[in-house]
């Protein structure tokens, strides 16, 4: 149901689960990572303690991809491809680094999927939340004919804020307002979020002018 392998311009992205990602590498950065805690500030969970925590996430991502639920994926920056109007290879820094995960939830009844992602702070500022976005929307639409994609953004994470403004304008979408007591962490505090859709045909329409740069499994998105 979801993609194996998605590329975009800069990034790769692959499954999230015990049989895709090194658990002791995935446990030290989401333990003791350079500035941790600002990656987590404003995410529902916190870093590990224990080596547990992240098995139990790795099987977790992979029961619910096995469910139809939702995938998770990790986000790679990738070698090769020549970028649109060079004229020469330029292999993104930190290729086949883990840069962070993302993936999307599905509600199948009101055929809508909810995105969610987070970056390694080192990673912070190159532009790959719009460009994950532009492919985890090819997923919902194209993939898995879905009619509205969300995002929630925690009421007082501004650059997030910022970067979900870019892509969800991009693709047509809107701001839809405060919602309280929309995200809940996994310590059991609630959190206010603002709230952005993005409709399929909203979608379709900004990529007939604009394509976006995306393959799932091989095959391009047109």
């Amino acid at each position: 149901m979801f993609p194996e392998r998605i590329e975009t311009e800069r990034l790769a992205l692959t499954p999230v689960g015990p049989d895709h990602v090194d658990l002791d590498t995935l446990y030290r950065i989401c333990s003791s990572d350079p500035d941790i805690e600002d990656v987590t500030r404003y995410v529902r969970w916190s870093p590990h303690e224990t080596k547990r925590e992240t098995r139990e996430f790795l099987a977790n991502a992979r029961d619910q991809r096995e469910a139809g639920e939702g995938a998770d994926y990790v986000i790679r920056p990738r070698a090769d491809e020549l970028r649109r109007g060079a004229t020469s290879r330029t292999d993104e820094p930190d290729t086949g680094d883990i840069a962070g995960l993302c993936g999307l939830v599905c509600d199948w009844d009101r055929r809508s999927a909810e995105l969610g992602m987070w970056l390694r702070k080192r990673f912070w500022g190159r532009g790959y939340s719009g460009e994950r976005a532009a492919a985890l929307l090819a997923v919902a639409f194209e993939g898995l004919d879905l009619e509205i994609v969300a995002v929630d953004v925690h009421v007082d994470n501004e650059a997030s804020r910022r970067a979900v403004d870019r892509y969800i304008s991009r693709f047509g979408g809107r701001r839809e307002g405060v919602l309280r007591n929309r995200i809940r962490f996994f310590d059991g505090s609630v959190h206010d979020a603002v709230r952005y859709t993005v409709s399929r045909g909203e979608w379709r329409a900004t990529i007939e002018d604009d394509p976006v740069s995306v393959r799932l499994d091989g095959e391009a998105v047109s």
